[in-house]
């Protein structure tokens, strides 16, 4: 028995800028971290006494004679790219629920190779697993996805990471104090819409335009910002973090018209007036989570005016993709 454990992340500034459709050409970086919340992976190779060859519980239960007719994307995908002909099960749960804009699926991809290589007796570093990710998200399951979600969950951290040129990522860890990094933890709330959504789906119109060159304005603005966040943090009063937040989103929504709507646009005002001084939808929009910075005085009053909306309180995490336990077994 193998078992993965991968964290889902928040971006903070130059999301849209991660989608090879700009970066191949302009260069893109984030500013983002991972958190306390897990993807957890458990497989094993499935001993040959059922009547199904493989076994894959996640929201469905599939138990299938034929790795091609395993249902879930992912799962097919990978086995396939990975040379696993054996038979095999594999349990998923989450901390957080997918499609929520917390780099959920990308978690899934990332914990599921780290098991699956685990599994097969390989140890992959951080950087190989995280391309590896992209190439089958990107490549494999042709999804509307960018590239900073599969780093994130590999390396963990508060990271700049960067996209483009001959290394394809770059991943420079944030190098704050301590009571600076705390403090910053304890502005952000994060609040769950309830608004469930396919970050493929929702990136496909944003995608377009970025090909069609029609946000070139806007997307170079974002990634002007991730330097503007990193010199905040280094040299500036945190409370223009959470400003800088604000432009970031009146941006990022304009970026596609999927982005945001009526409802999250309503949560949004009613934060700011209770006293947040910036947010954002987490992930590609439409739904899921949304993150607000909030000075700690102010947060009581915000609470209350999105008391309808779950608060789940958060803290950055640093390992990334870990095989927390490793029981190797004999093929079938």
């Amino acid at each position: 028995m193998i078992i993965s454990r991968t964290p889902f992340r928040i971006s903070f500034f130059g999301g849209g800028t991660d989608y090879p459709a700009w970066y191949e050409k302009n260069g893109g970086a984030v500013l983002s971290t991972t958190i306390d919340k897990y993807c957890y992976i458990s497989c094993r190779y499935l001993p040959p006494f059922f009547e199904h060859k493989t076994r894959i519980v996640w929201s469905k239960l599939e138990s299938v004679k034929n790795h091609n007719d395993i249902e879930h994307p992912a799962v097919r995908g990978i086995l396939a790219s990975m040379n696993i002909n054996d038979g095999v099960e594999i349990h998923h749960d989450g901390d957080l629920p997918a499609r929520s804009g917390v780099g959920s699926s990308s978690s899934f991809t990332v914990g599921l190779i780290n098991a699956l290589s685990a599994l097969q007796g390989r140890m992959l570093t951080k950087k190989q697993l995280a391309l590896e990710a992209i190439k089958t998200e990107q490549e494999i399951l042709k999804e509307n996805v960018g590239s900073q979600d599969q780093v994130a969950s590999a390396f963990g951290g508060f990271n700049k990471i960067e996209f483009g040129g001959p290394e394809k990522i770059k991943v420079d860890p944030i190098t704050i104090t301590s009571p600076k990094l705390r403090s910053l933890e304890n502005h952000l709330m994060f609040f769950f819409t309830g608004l469930s959504r396919t970050a493929s789906e929702i990136a496909a119109e944003q995608v377009e335009n970025t090909r069609n060159q029609s946000k070139d304005k806007e997307l170079k603005q974002m990634h002007h910002m991730v330097d503007q966040s990193v010199d905040i943090l280094n040299n500036g009063n945190l409370e223009d973090f959470g400003r800088l937040l604000n432009e970031s989103w009146q941006i990022k929504r304009a970026l596609a018209s999927n982005i945001t709507n009526s409802k999250i646009d309503e949560i949004y005002e009613a934060a700011r007036s209770a006293g947040a001084l910036g947010g954002k939808i987490s992930g590609a929009g439409g739904g899921g989570f949304m993150l607000f910075f909030v000075k700690p005085e102010n947060q009581p009053q915000v609470r209350e005016k999105l008391k309808n909306l779950l608060h789940v309180p958060i803290r950055f995490e640093n390992a990334g993709s870990q095989i927390i336990f490793y029981g190797p077994t004999q093929t079938a």
